[in-house]
């Protein structure tokens, strides 16, 4: 069914955004937030589901941080707000025009969404993985969140994802996506969100 957000690892793509060294010591909840998204990475090459790095100006913000395990991809250099830029928009034609996008990183107000804005008006379904984005500030964090779905974008979990794209236990991968839930995901300070709705 079209527009309720049901996720699958066909036709899906995920995106990992800017999430470099120079921004480690001012982004709130940074090292949860890389762990959350290193997880989904894991999971993405296990389902076979292809995944994107950016970096915002790597010259001036330095590389992706190591544990994010990207290091054996190739990360598109950007100085715009979006993820959808000439070769990550090459990359989605020579991967099918993929329909879903599971969306993770930094910095939620900035970059994560003007992304989903940019996917949106393409008509990709949108998923922002809320406990593997954030920002500087949790206000702009949270009230991105917002706006975001009021635009259109899923808000999921990481533990979310996973599940879903399996959606059996009977998967012939799930006992390598059940081994990366043995830890429930980091708390990253979302409640606040979910008490003001």
């Amino acid at each position: 069914m079209a527009g309720i957000g049901r996720l699958s690892t066909k036709g899906s793509v995920l995106l990992l955004c800017d999430m470099q060294e120079k921004f480690r010591p001012n982004i709130f909840q940074f090292t949860n937030i890389v762990s959350n998204a290193a997880r989904l990475l894991q999971a993405a090459r296990v389902l076979g589901i292809p995944p994107i790095v950016t970096e915002q100006y790597p010259k001036g913000l330095g590389p992706t941080v190591p544990e994010l395990g990207a290091g054996d991809l190739t990360a598109h250099a950007k100085t715009k707000f979006t993820m959808m830029i000439e070769p990550v928009e090459k990359e989605l034609k020579a991967l099918g025009d993929p329909k879903i996008a599971i969306l993770c990183g930094i910095e939620t107000q900035a970059c994560i969404a003007c992304t989903t804005f940019d996917l949106l008006e393409k008509g990709m379904e949108v998923h922002i993985v809320a406990d593997a984005v954030s920002s500087r500030s949790q206000t702009d964090r949270l009230f991105a969140l917002s706006r975001l779905r009021q635009s259109g974008a899923f808000l999921t979990t990481t533990e979310a994802v996973l599940l879903q794209l399996v959606q059996d236990a009977k998967h012939p991968n799930f006992r390598e996506i059940q081994k990366l839930l043995v830890k429930p995901s980091p708390d990253t300070a979302l409640l606040a969100f979910f008490s003001s709705l």
